[in-house]
């Protein structure tokens, strides 16, 4: 029997939401399920929902908690696979995939084999650089590419979410075993909501992510602002955790200071129910990012019915194809944007028939069984790893 556990720094809580319940539950399928991650709070949890969850408290400083992942990490996950008999190990990027490395290593020192599965959700040579501003970054620079060639090291099998993150994991690792399909996402939610897209009344532009400088929604608000004064009814909805306060902060007195107030509004963290109902109601959904690698919430916008513009990085022209199911801009480009969104709020019919072909790529483009199916593939082949290192001679 498969026994995985996924190692990673997801949020999750009990109970599950909606949405993380119906992905575990489904993942049952496949095997065993067991899930070493992060939880709101200041204390440890763990409890059995769909899966066996061990997760460290979230509300500790990034570094502190970081710490917890990778140097807690491995010592938890060797506890769990020795306790569980876990064969197939999953680390939900190449820095977690350093502790997940370290764990498989210290089963094999226990005589006990473990396939190690590495995934990547995004630029991840990138992206800590774009959340927030780094203290030392010489020393990071110097040190990710080492942690990041460790874990490929001992890697077995390769998952990436796009062909963006695909062709930097091929550089990376050449010769791996991979599997690429998109990160899960509770379809139906958004595609329900799409079916009662109702005729808009209020012109909504909608962003929706975490707060960080990477997705750049201060060159959203700075294009909003340039179109603004054209079209009174207008408005700039930033849905989102502020996973970066200082960066919020500096976007609400952006707010201010343009006299925005009462035309841009940040409703924080909202549940995908909520997301779903407000992507239905929104004129058009805008991702403004400068590094992405898929961009999932642009194809859960597509499911609900709302043509796109998103920055021409990453995953998102995978999704986004240009002039017919939304626009796609230079990253940064605040003209550009400023254009593009003054054509929608001007051509609303049209921007309807965007969003209804959208709709319709979007549900070919992810469905539950495929994500299941991707999954399987990936299994199949860290298992057959297994079974080769089995036969190999000592």
């Amino acid at each position: 029997m498969k026994r995985v556990l996924f190692l990673g720094g997801a949020r999750y809580a009990f109970p599950l939401d909606p949405t993380s319940e119906k992905k575990f539950q489904m993942l049952r399928e496949v095997g065993e399920i067991y899930v070493i991650g992060l939880t709101p709070g200041k204390r440890p949890l763990r409890f059995i929902q769909h899966a066996h969850f061990y997760l460290f408290p979230a509300s500790p400083p990034p570094l502190v908690r970081y710490g917890l992942i990778f140097f807690g990490g491995p010592f938890l996950a060797l506890w769990v696979i020795l306790r569980h008999s876990v064969n197939i190990l999953v680390a939900q990027s190449p820095y977690e995939g350093f502790a997940a490395a370290w764990a498989k290593v210290m089963a094999g020192w226990a005589g006990r084999r473990v396939s190690l599965v590495i995934e990547s959700h995004g630029d991840f040579e990138a992206n800590l650089f774009l959340q927030r501003k780094v203290r030392a970054p010489r020393l990071y620079r110097w040190l990710m590419p080492r942690v990041a060639r460790f874990a490929f090291r001992h890697a077995d099998v390769l998952r990436a979410v796009s062909y963006a993150t695909r062709a930097q994991l091929e550089q990376w690792a050449p010769g791996k075993p991979l599997i690429q399909f998109p990160a899960w996402t509770d379809s139906e939610v958004f595609f329900h909501a799409g079916a009662n897209r109702e005729e808009i009344q209020k012109k909504i532009i909608l962003y929706a992510g975490v707060l960080v400088p990477g997705k750049g929604v201060h060159h959203l608000i700075r294009a909003f602002h340039r179109v603004h004064m054209d079209f009174p009814d207008a408005d700039l909805m930033i849905v989102g955790r502020e996973a970066n306060g200082d960066y919020a902060r500096t976007l609400r007195k952006e707010v201010q200071g343009w006299g925005l107030h009462g035309r841009v509004r940040f409703l924080g963290e909202v549940s995908q129910a909520e997301l779903a109902r407000w992507m239905a109601q929104a004129l058009v959904f805008v991702l403004p990012s400068l590094s992405e690698a898929l961009g999932r919430v642009v194809f859960e916008a597509m499911l609900a019915g709302a043509p796109v513009i998103g920055s021409r990085v990453g995953g998102i022209p995978e999704m986004v194809q240009d002039g017919m199911t939304g626009f796609l801009v230079p990253p940064g480009d605040e003209d550009a944007l400023a254009d593009r969104l003054r054509w929608m709020l001007s051509h609303p019919e049209e921007a309807k028939a965007m969003g209804q072909r959208a709709r319709a790529f979007a549900r070919r483009f992810f469905s539950s069984e495929a994500y299941l199916r991707g999954y399987q593939r990936v299994f199949e082949l860290a298992w057959r790893a297994l079974k080769e290192d089995a036969r190999a001679p000592v």
